[in-house]
């Protein structure tokens, strides 16, 4: 029996002296500070440290707070305008780049690149293209004589343009990833079942509707989950391109709560808002993985 342990408990302590480091930093770096947010969040607490102790002070104090209602608001806003576009758009082009093309190496690449770029590179190229006067679109309108001398489109003054320019900049931006999973659960469907389909009769419609989609299902409401939890965190691009601006017309949630703890030095208010955000995603998450398994089921 001591002979048969042995084996298992050197394999047991391999894998542990393996994991212990991850753990360690994973703890350092990832539960310790939500611990800390946590009892920040009870506290009055400035960049200089805390004051006095709150307790739910911060968290019945956002219910009273029209700005933070006013950047929840933005903040659901895109989520509902982008992420029908990045669950869809990353779905056509998987199909796409997936077909028996000569290009179609080329066309994984071309979708997958701006992926790779940061969020300061994507914010500079929105600006040097949709700024009014001198932005490239500005001189192409120009050109082509669809605008007149002295006539200018506000793309980043106007709210209701400035929404559309920063959902489909993210979209362009960020659907590489989504795609390569498409991609991924494509090469796993069985040409067996195409081959079947062809010998019933069935065209290429009735393939993609009737095999594709349905079998496309899980990757699916993967690539929705992930994309509602991201676009629920935007923040980056707002703050490059617009500011939260004009006044604070595009401010999302987690703009707000960067300005109240670091421009206001309220950190224990804006943990409090960032956990009210937390749940929120706990909630949709779970919702969706609810509404998952039955239509599974």
């Amino acid at each position: 029996m001591e002979k048969k342990n042995k084996p298992l408990f050197s394999k047991t302590l391999t894998a542990f002296l393996f994991l212990f480091p991850f753990f360690v930093l994973y703890t350092t770096f990832i539960i310790w500070p939500v611990i800390q947010g946590v009892y920040v969040s009870l506290h009055k607490w400035g960049l200089m440290g805390k004051i006095r102790f709150l307790g739910l002070g911060n968290y019945t104090r956002f219910l009273q707070d029209k700005y933070f209602w006013e950047a929840l608001w933005h903040t659901t806003w895109f989520v509902i305008i982008s992420v029908p576009l990045l669950v869809a758009v990353p779905l056509c082009l998987g199909i796409l780049a997936n077909r028996g093309l000569r290009i179609k190496k080329f066309l994984r690449i071309a979708y997958y690149v701006p992926t790779v770029l940061s969020v300061a590179v994507i914010s500079r190229i929105v600006r040097w293209f949709f700024e009014p006067y001198w932005g490239v679109l500005s001189f192409l309108l120009h050109d082509l004589g669809i605008l007149a001398q002295g006539e200018e489109i506000m793309w980043l003054q106007n709210i209701g343009l400035i929404w559309t320019v920063v959902t489909l900049i993210t979209v362009w931006w960020t659907i590489g990833f989504s795609m390569m999973l498409v991609i991924s659960a494509l090469q796993d469907i069985p040409e067996q079942l195409y081959e079947a389909a062809e010998l019933d009769g069935a065209g290429k419609a009735r393939q993609l509707f009737g095999i594709t989609l349905p079998l496309l299902k899980p990757v699916t409401y993967l690539i929705l989950l992930l994309q509602t939890i991201a676009s629920f965190k935007i923040f980056g691009q707002i703050q490059l391109i617009t500011g939260g601006g004009p006044g604070t017309a595009t401010r999302p949630l987690i703009h707000y709560v960067y300005d109240v703890a670091f421009r206001q030095s309220d950190m224990g208010y804006g943990a409090a808002m960032s956990y009210a955000l937390f749940l929120i995603l706990v909630v949709l998450s779970y919702i969706q993985l609810r509404i998952q398994r039955k239509k599974e089921e």
